[in-house]
C-alpha cells in the first residue's frame, strides 16, 4: 500500500520515509491535532500509531492479496506529552496468524529511543 487511506489524510499522515520496507508515517503539528495549548491531542496520536500499525501490517501481504483488516484491541501507552513539533511514527509485525495479528508501534519526536508513545494492537485479518 504506497497511499495512505482517507482517515490517514484527515490526521495530515504522510510517508516520510521507510525502514525495512515499513512506512515511517509523519505528522506535522497543526491545529487539526491539536489537544490542550501547545500538545498534540491524544486521540491524534492514538490513531497515527493504528495507522502505522495498519501500514506495517500491509507490508506483510503480497500486493495480488490485499485482505482487509480491523483492530480487535488497541493498547496506547502515553509516555510523555507530544509537543508543538512533528512526530513520527513506525509500526513492527510481530506474529501474524491464520485470523489474528499482533502489531506494535512507537512515535517520537526528536529522539527514537525516547518515544512519546507506543501501541499494541490485535488485528483481525479478513482474507478474499
Amino acid at each position: 500500500m504506497k497511499t495512505l487511506p482517507p482517515y490517514a489524510q484527515t490526521l495530515g499522515l504522510s510517508i516520510a520515509d521507510t525502514e525495512g520496507g515499513v512506512p515511517v508515517l509523519a505528522m506535522a503539528f497543526s491545529d487539526d491535532v491539536l489537544g490542550r495549548p501547545g500538545f498534540i491531542h491524544g486521540g491524534a496520536l492514538g490513531g497515527m500509531l493504528e495507522m502505522a500499525a495498519i501500514m506495517a501490517l500491509h507490508c506483510e501481504f503480497a500486493e495480488d492479496e490485499k485482505p482487509r483488516f480491523k483492530p480487535i484491541n488497541i493498547t496506547v501507552d502515553f509516555m510523555r506529552g507530544g509537543r508543538d513539533k512533528e512526530t513520527r511514527a513506525i509500526g513492527a509485525v510481530t506474529r501474524v496468524g491464520t485470523r489474528i495479528a499482533n502489531v506494535e508501534a512507537i512515535a517520537w519526536q526528536d529522539d527514537r529511543e525516547k518515544p512519546i508513545a507506543a501501541a499494541r494492537m490485535n488485528i483481525l485479518i479478513e482474507r478474499g
